[in-house]
């Protein structure tokens, strides 16, 4: 008897995520949250930007009404920006995040971080991307160094799947087979 299993994927999405200046002595509460939630944390920073530097990196907002408070805001002490990674990340981040306004967020997310840790709209305690191109983008700003290479799909996902992994589990298994181990853990 056949059984149809669905072909293995890789999905592995990357999205950033900022702990705002006034909630920063909450990082450690909030890591653990993100952490529960199945993400990784690919690399953390903690760095103090500059009225300047939070103008480039909200560059979008440039001419709302909040733009000089949140730049304001943003450069008023130090954040912790993290890449985090998971199966459909931005998505599940913006979930966790819950709406920008913490006080919305309270009566229609009241679990999410938001409402958990903001005050208001503007200090909502956390930042999160809002597509997979901000997040490359934002992940760039903040991370310069940082190498975001396309994650292989379809037939190049099979082809590195073929080529390095299959090969290395089964010289791994095959030696696991022929020494027995008592306790192979």
């Amino acid at each position: 008897m056949e059984v149809l299993m669905p072909e293995p994927q890789i999905y592995v999405e990357r999205t950033l995520a900022i702990i705002k200046p006034d909630v920063i002595g909450k990082e450690e509460e909030i890591e653990d949250l993100i952490l529960r939630s199945g993400f990784h944390i690919i690399q953390k920073r903690k760095l103090q930007l500059s009225p300047e530097q939070c103008s480039n990196f909200y560059a979008e907002q440039f001419g709302k009404m909040f733009f000089p408070n949140l730049t304001a805001y943003m450069s008023s002490g130090p954040i912790v920006a993290m890449v985090l990674a998971r199966n459909c990340a931005v998505s599940y981040w913006k979930e966790l995040l819950g709406p920008s306004n913490s006080l919305r967020a309270r009566i229609t997310h009241p679990h999410s971080l938001r409402a958990l840790y903001g005050t208001d709209e503007l200090r909502n305690g956390l930042h999160g991307s809002l597509s997979i191109s901000s997040a490359e983008k934002e992940i760039r700003f903040i991370f310069p160094e940082a190498i975001l290479e396309p994650v292989p799909t379809g037939q190049r996902a099979r082809d590195y799947l073929n080529l390095y992994v299959k090969p290395t589990l089964l010289a791994g298994l095959t030696a696991l087979c022929k020494e027995k181990p008592a306790d192979p853990m």
